[in-house]
């Protein structure tokens, strides 16, 4: 299933604070309820209830549910058949069957094991899977090392490698893919570079965990009004001639054609 997200820029808010659902629904493009992480187990089954009871807009929602084989996931599902939701995303995931088992449910699949990160592009082949995020502390963590990124921030060359491996997945699946979480809050030049990099190297959005993140993100995947009157121009081109062609000085073929129309994609929706 290819579907498109509406927007690059994505927020986790705690399923069991009703009170943040409508702010994080106004400031970000997809809003992720998230029942996993963000919620101590004493807390679950209230934060279950105020899903029911605080409704977001379910295309621009998504509820990240318990890992495969848990039984809050069984609860989490039975929930879900009160509520108009109908995408969840899948923590720790690890194969197709885990991927298949939540149908007709469409499924983010959430890579941040060492197993999920060797079947990813696997796990993706189930009907329902429509992207991958992918996320590094839960990943060290399972590896039994302490940090995922160098002192300056950068990511250290197992986190990149599996960033990498997610995002190959997913373009290889015609899936979409979602870039982790930044997480130190205050570094807004740092949220920046990451975002600017995933825009570069073509993930299809990028996930926050705080507010403000989101105008960030969202700068980032902004084509330049430059960008947008050469990809314009570029593409109106094409009419006028044939295969490979010269444009501007530049030689013009069907990659370069794919990073136009891409950035036409990216333009923001009046």
């Amino acid at each position: 299933m290819n579907w498109i997200p509406p927007g690059p820029a994505w927020l986790f808010c705690p399923a069991d604070r009703p009170d943040r659902y409508e702010k994080a629904a106004a400031r970000a493009d997809v809003v992720i309820l998230d029942l996993e992480d963000a919620v101590g187990a004493a807390d679950k089954a209230g934060a279950r209830e105020s899903v029911t009871t605080t409704p977001l807009d379910p295309a621009r929602t998504i509820v990240r549910i318990n890992a495969h084989g848990t039984e809050d996931q069984a609860a989490d599902l039975e929930m879900l058949k009160q509520t108009e939701y109908t995408t969840v995303m899948l923590p720790k995931c690890e194969s197709a069957e885990q991927v298949a088992a939540l149908a007709p449910l469409n499924v983010v699949a959430l890579i941040e094991s060492p197993l999920g990160a060797m079947t990813v592009f696997d796990a993706l082949a189930a009907t329902n899977a429509i992207g991958v995020m992918w996320g590094a502390e839960d990943l060290v963590a399972a590896m039994g090392g302490n940090s995922s990124r160098h002192p300056g921030g950068q990511y250290r060359d197992v986190a990149q490698h599996v960033r990498s491996q997610a995002l190959l997945a997913a373009k290889a699946r015609g899936l979409f893919a979602l870039d982790s979480v930044f997480l130190d809050i205050e570094d807004l030049d740092g949220v920046r570079a990451e975002a600017e990099d995933a825009v570069a190297i073509g993930f299809d959005g990028k996930v926050a965990i705080h507010p403000s993140h989101i105008p960030i993100v969202r700068q980032a995947y902004a084509p330049t009004d430059e960008e947008i009157d050469w990809a314009t121009a570029v593409l109106d081109a094409v009419a006028h001639n044939r295969g490979v062609f010269t444009f501007r000085g530049r030689m013009i073929d069907a990659p370069v054609l794919a990073h136009a129309r891409r950035i036409i994609a990216r333009r923001p929706q009046s």
